[in-house]
């Protein structure tokens, strides 16, 4: 009979267990179904740096809610971050600006964010894009700004925000142009970058 009874605890125990491990799974929301891969980089690996800095963002620090975006569930303020650099190199033609989200789980990432052709005269970027500048469409199919909005319950994501000094005055795109095309006629111009990383997670 005890054994009986010890072997009956022992089953509802191993039972309990089980039911946590389930609960504590569940309970790491999405990030356990998606899968990471690297996303290979369009900046040659020789080009130089200059400093970029921000007055709504520290590198590799949350993003701020007037930042997040307001569409997809996320009720932030969707206001693009203000930009300040100095230090780009002579020969420097223009500037774009791009936000990336490497951790987005689509297999591609996700642009939030593309400002090309700023007249190389330009050292900030606030509100409106100056004259001449073409603001792109984002991976939302939206023209300018998105803000973060990952899924509920996912990782940390970690945004990358860059200025890119380009040897040409003008691309030649239209705003209308995907991102993965600005990249790959941008990535021969780069004559150096800046980046902040800015980071972000909705609760589940």
């Amino acid at each position: 009979m005890t054994r009986i009874k010890l072997l009956l605890v022992l089953t509802a125990a191993t039972a309990v267990v089980a039911m946590a491990t389930t609960a504590g799974a569940a309970a790491t929301g999405i990030a356990d179904h998606f899968g990471f891969g690297p996303v290979r980089s369009g900046t040659p690996v020789a080009a130089a740096h200059f400093e970029l800095s921000s007055p709504d963002l520290r590198n590799n620090q949350a993003i701020a809610l007037a930042q997040v975006a307001n569409i997809f569930g996320c009720h932030g303020g969707n206001q693009a971050p203000r930009l300040q650099w100095s230090g780009a190199p002579a020969g420097t033609q223009s500037y774009a600006v791009t936000m990336f989200d490497p951790y987005a789980p689509t297999g591609s990432g996700f642009w939030h964010w593309l400002v090309w052709d700023i007249p190389a005269s330009d050292h900030s970027l606030s509100g409106t894009p100056p004259a001449g500048a073409v603001s792109g469409t984002n991976d939302a199919g939206l023209t300018g700004y998105l803000g973060p909005c990952p899924p509920p319950g996912d990782i940390v994501h970690r945004y990358q925000l860059t200025v890119f000094a380009l040897d040409v005055p003008s691309l030649g795109l239209p705003p209308e142009t995907h991102a993965a095309v600005v990249g790959f006629v941008m990535r021969t111009h780069i004559l150096a970058t800046g980046q902040l990383i800015g980071t972000y997670q909705q609760p589940g």
